[in-house]
């Protein structure tokens, strides 16, 4: 009998040694995966639960000398004055004169960054398998001169859903699992059991690992930081339903990568069609053990890019 092709199980476009990439069952134009499973009524019935006595902030603050991804020689996080009060009046830099900043005082300024920098949501033109991503994009026909011109995240739409926090440290009994703690299917599943929350189609599901409690030490944050492995990416997207998978680390998965190169990435984006976000703050929901929530995320609507910083916030639900 042939395998029954869904949006849980989208049908592939090429297999090799098992790796697949998938046609999208959204279409030949789709560009954003399980976010569609976001529509009106959905989105209507999480707000209408939302208990906004208290909202969570889950991003972090973006500084100089922050944890940001650099394995690759990726760029860091700068910031740096464009305009300063006495320099305007100085340099003239305005147009305007000095005797106009002399009473209108004037400040600016500017950033540099790599797009997977703090709390930030992953495209699914980010990675794939053997040049091939989501829905079959390649660079040959689909990669331009700067960048994709498919699956950027200027696509994307707010995010709003219901999304459950499986505290697997909290589970552990511990603040922080282990240095390169590979979390599998068992772990989330005891996690489930332990915190009384049921997973369903369409959520954010967000994975504590504890490694926030590491944050700023950069080192103590970045390296051997644990995470999901492949197992526990295809139970959460293909079993439970998952339409995003949230983790309080710097991947997702544990780090540094042994036997392959980011397998839960490539696996979620090309043949799941599911974005990742990353660099998520839970710590504070961990505390209060608040497990259920609505997730509202604003990716930044980058032309093309490969992933956006994305404000976001769980609120509790009545």
């Amino acid at each position: 009998m042939s395998k029954v092709h869904d949006d849980l199980h989208p049908e592939p476009l090429s297999v090799k040694d098992g790796l697949a990439v998938s046609k999208s069952p959204w279409g030949a134009d789709d560009e954003i995966g399980r976010l569609n499973w976001l529509h009106p009524e959905s989105i209507a019935a999480i707000l209408g639960r939302l208990d906004g006595r208290k909202v969570f902030d889950l991003a972090v603050d973006y500084f100089p000398g922050m944890p940001s991804w650099s394995e690759a020689g990726d760029p860091p996080f700068d910031i740096w004055m464009t305009h300063t009060p006495q320099g305007s009046i100085v340099d003239g830099r305005s147009g305007y004169g000095p005797e106009i900043h002399e009473t209108y005082s004037y400040s600016g300024d500017a950033i540099s960054m790599y797009t997977h920098c703090g709390t930030h949501i992953d495209t699914l033109n980010h990675m794939g398998y053997r040049g091939q991503m989501w829905n079959g994009w390649t660079a040959d026909k689909d990669l331009g001169s700067k960048v994709w011109t498919k699956g950027g995240s200027n696509n994307y739409p707010p995010i709003i859903a219901r999304s459950v926090m499986l505290d697997v440290a909290g589970a552990h009994g511990v603040d922080c699992l282990d240095d390169s703690y590979e979390i599998t299917p068992a772990d989330l599943q005891d996690a489930v059991k332990r915190q009384k929350v049921e997973l369903r189609k369409g959520d954010v599901v967000m994975v504590r690992t504890g490694r926030m409690s590491r944050w700023p030490d950069r080192d103590a944050y970045l390296k051997t930081s644990p995470g999901i492995n492949l197992a526990s990416a295809k139970w959460l997207c293909e079993e439970t339903g998952a339409m995003s998978i949230a983790g309080d680390n710097i991947g997702l998965e544990p780090q540094p990568y042994y036997d392959e190169y980011a397998p839960v990435h490539c696996y979620m984006f090309a043949t799941a069609g599911a974005q990742i976000i990353e660099v998520v703050n839970m710590e504070e929901l961990a505390a209060e053990q608040v497990y259920e929530f609505a997730f509202v995320g604003l990716p930044l609507k980058l032309y093309g890019s490969t992933g956006a910083p994305m404000p976001c916030v769980a609120v509790p639900l009545r």
